[in-house]
């Protein structure tokens, strides 16, 4: 379970009413929900928030390195709290629902020197692409 909340108390992160609930609507295990949907449940929290103050707000937890923008495909960029715990995903093709994985070994090692074209690799993403559960069975 991400420890947002926490992690931005513990960096004495002014934490106003609208920062609080764009947090609180973040925290939790496999959250990678769009701006617009950090909006939706925002405001069922906090009615008064804004679409801007949301999307402020999660620039500024990216800029922080709080938050990880995730682009998995053409679709919404979405907004990972699990900043600070390796790991990769895993999306549905079908749906998009995505979910974070982490598997063993290290995939920046994996890489032969052969393959790197002279780079510095300094860090790696990994998708993984299938078909959940709920998709496979409708």
């Amino acid at each position: 379970m991400s420890d947002l909340l926490e992690r931005l108390r513990g960096r004495g992160w002014r934490m106003t009413a609208q920062r609080r609930v764009v947090a609180e609507v973040l925290d939790g295990e496999h959250v990678h929900l769009t701006a617009d949907e950090v909006h939706a449940r925002a405001v069922t929290k906090l009615p008064e928030i804004s679409r801007a103050t949301v999307y402020n707000t999660l620039g500024e937890l990216v800029s922080l390195g709080e938050v990880l923008e995730v682009s998995t495909d053409q679709r919404a960029k979405r907004y990972d709290p699990n900043a600070h715990q390796p790991h990769h995903h895993l999306v549905c093709a079908q749906c998009g629902a995505i979910r974070d994985v982490h598997p063993v070994g290290n995939p920046l090692k994996d890489l032969p020197d052969s393959e790197r074209f002279g780079f510095t690799v300094s860090d790696v993403e990994v998708t993984y692409r299938g078909v959940c559960p709920n998709c496979a069975a409708a």
